[in-house]
């Protein structure tokens, strides 16, 4: 259970780290596996690898499946916007930019939350949150302007891809509060996967083919065993964990971790270089954040009243 004062504690604050390391593992995976296969075929992998793994938990812990189309409305709904929509845009957007860069993108998704969740009048729009949503735009703009040519090189296109894979995600949140409030964390998981390796044969095989593709070599197969394993399958298994016992909000404070561990990984592993203008759009996007979060605030606050 969370905590009364909503600390963390510091085995949490280690899941934290883990997690952050396993999501923004995620984007070298796709850096590794994207040079030979297509992002479709690659997010299918993901979702069907990931389902594979957690099944065996879901019937050790004699979880029952959904009854139904109607029970499994909900999973493919969080399915589609969850993980067939935001994985298929980010893979593609990493197409056209960097790894690390696609990570910073991805960071902006509490920023779209907050809009969504507000427009659906499930949360007040408060002014500090509002402030948060401005500065954490900033930081975008100042990521999209460190690449020279911008749209007319494909980059920008990148960087619009994984802005609507961030948005989806934010969408992925409306839809898990009113429609799995009450689903069981590893079911819901494995369900949505399930949901989306399904949506996955249809558009990836409409799509791609990928029965037609050329057989990847070894070290790609690596890398998307290493995606469903840890990227997916274990990812989701920390972030229940710290969310039982710290809060939805603790935990999304892994996504101020993640663009410092995927650029950490793209530039020790992939070679890619690391720009003082990525470094300071992640800094801003950072302190959009922290700004939307509020307890730094709030302990500023408290010493100025203490004082």
């Amino acid at each position: 259970m969370p905590s009364a004062d909503n600390r963390i504690d510091r085995r949490d604050w280690a899941l934290l780290g883990v997690l952050s390391v396993l999501w923004g593992g995620s984007f070298f995976f796709n850096g590794v596996i994207l040079r030979e296969l297509p992002p479709l075929t690659l997010v299918l992998l993901r979702v069907v690898l990931g389902s594979i793994i957690l099944l065996p938990l879901l019937w050790s812990y004699r979880i029952e499946f959904p009854n139904g189309l109607s029970g499994w409305a909900p999973f493919f709904a969080m399915g589609l916007f969850n993980n067939v929509l935001p994985f298929s845009l980010i893979v593609a957007g990493q197409t056209y930019i960097p790894s690390g860069l696609a990570s910073i993108l991805n960071a902006t998704t509490p920023l779209f939350t907050v809009i969504v969740m507000a427009a659906a009048g499930e949360e007040k729009l408060h002014a500090r949150r509002i402030a948060g949503v401005i500065v954490g735009l900033i930081g975008v703009v100042i990521l999209r302007d460190g690449f020279g040519g911008g749209f007319e090189h494909g980059q920008g296109i990148g960087i619009l891809l994984c802005l609507a894979g961030a948005f989806s995600y934010g969408l992925s949140a409306l839809v898990a509060r009113r429609l799995l409030s009450n689903s069981p964390p590893l079911g819901t998981a494995t369900f949505q996967l399930l949901a989306s390796s399904v949506m996955m044969i249809v558009v990836a095989g409409f799509v791609e083919r990928p029965w037609q593709l050329p057989m990847p070599a070894a070290s790609t197969w690596l890398a998307v065993i290493g995606l469903a394993a840890l990227s997916t399958a274990l990812a989701y298994i920390v972030f229940f964990q710290i969310l039982r016992r710290s809060g939805a909000t603790n935990v999304m404070l892994v996504t101020l971790l993640i663009p410092v561990t995927a650029i950490l990984l793209g530039y020790l592993v992939l070679g890619e270089q690391i720009s003082s203008r990525e470094i300071f759009g992640a800094l801003v996007i950072g302190s959009a954040l922290l700004l939307i979060d509020g307890r730094v605030l709030g302990l500023i606050r408290r010493k100025s009243i203490s004082a």
